[in-house]
């Protein structure tokens, strides 16, 4: 029995599958709210209650980087030691891995079903695979050909330096400094479920639009204000410029920083978006700002151009990746 978790800071998922030379539909699985819990051995403690059976190896993607067995979940006040948990809940084997590095995991594996392709590209068999997601943070990941197979790699890259294409980027990123006070201004503060508010902000501040009476009572009553900005560029019955503005920023950055990690990587095999976001902004990713961003690389336009972009439009993508490793880990 091989137990599979995605561990991020809003939710925790967790499933169970056979070992059996193959990933095939999982016997069973749960998500639990990840704020609700200290900490997710206690979280694994309730399920492996719930379902009554016992594991032989355990296999976690978690939001945050892994170093020597351990974690530190970005978003989250929670800790995590491999050898700790192989102690407290009596698993054997325990390994935890970045949950972008399950994301890139999972890549090969995933079917035409599991994916919306933005640029078709010239895919070039082995070449490098990058993976950019944004959800609550930003994270990235790539893949390399070692002559037999994919293997995957974490990367911190959500957290290097925002850097602004135009004018009103600039401003955002004079508006994080000196309005906000962020000495560090990351892709992710600008690039994520948290960046959105953000972006909304500095168009608020800088007056670029009114903001509507009836988008004003949404914002106070959300606990959290990213799917109301984005509802509202997307279907909203009622135009409402800042936030279609808010999500045009956020296309533009996104396909930037997406081309930033290609470059980075050499991403011929194909970049792929990943994360809560992409899947929910479709219309907007096909609009066109996104390529234009991606693509816009000066000389190397060209070589953009023909590298294929995926959007992962699986949930449960960083789960199967974790499974997936369990699996090399069984050498099953």
């Amino acid at each position: 029995m091989l137990l599979a978790g995605d561990i991020g800071a809003t939710k925790t998922a967790l499933a169970i599958f056979v070992s059996a030379g193959s990933l095939g539909e999982p016997l069973a699985e749960a998500a639990f709210p990840s704020t609700d819990y200290d900490g997710l051995e206690e979280i694994v403690t309730v399920f492996l209650a719930q379902v009554g059976t016992e594991v032989e190896c355990a296999s976690f993607g978690v939001a945050g980087p892994v170093t020597d067995g351990r974690a530190k979940i970005t978003n989250l006040p929670w800790e995590i030691d491999e050898k700790q948990m192989q102690h407290g809940l009596g698993i054997p084997v325990v390994r935890l891995l970045n949950d972008l590095e399950a994301i890139a995991t999972a890549v090969p594996w995933l079917q035409s079903k599991d994916l919306h392709t933005l640029n078709e590209g010239r895919l070039v068999p082995g070449g490098g695979i990058g993976v950019v997601a944004p959800g609550t943070g930003l994270g990235e990941a790539f893949l390399t050909w070692d002559g037999m197979r994919y293997r995957a790699y974490p990367s911190e890259g959500g957290h290097t330096d925002f850097a602004p294409q135009d004018s009103l980027q600039e401003g955002l990123l004079q508006y994080l400094r000196q309005v906000q006070g962020l000495e560090h201004v990351s892709y992710e503060r600008v690039c994520s479920g948290m960046g959105v508010p953000n972006i909304y902000a500095y168009l608020k501040h800088s007056e670029y639009a009114n903001e509507p009476d009836w988008l004003r009572e949404q914002l106070a009553a959300a606990e959290d204000p990213t799917p109301v900005i984005v509802k509202a560029a997307l279907e909203g019955n009622q135009r409402c410029l800042l936030c279609e503005a808010t999500l045009d920023i956020f296309v533009a950055v996104l396909g930037a920083e997406a081309g930033n990690l290609a470059l980075k990587v050499l991403a011929t095999g194909g970049v792929y978006l990943g994360g809560g976001i992409p899947r929910r902004i479709l219309p907007a990713l096909e609009q066109g700002r996104f390529l234009e961003a991606f693509t816009g690389k000066g000389r190397f336009a060209d070589l953009m151009s023909k590298i294929p972009v995926h959007v992962i439009t699986n949930p449960n993508v960083a789960l199967l990746g974790a499974a997936y490793r369990g699996l090399e880990m069984l050498g099953a």
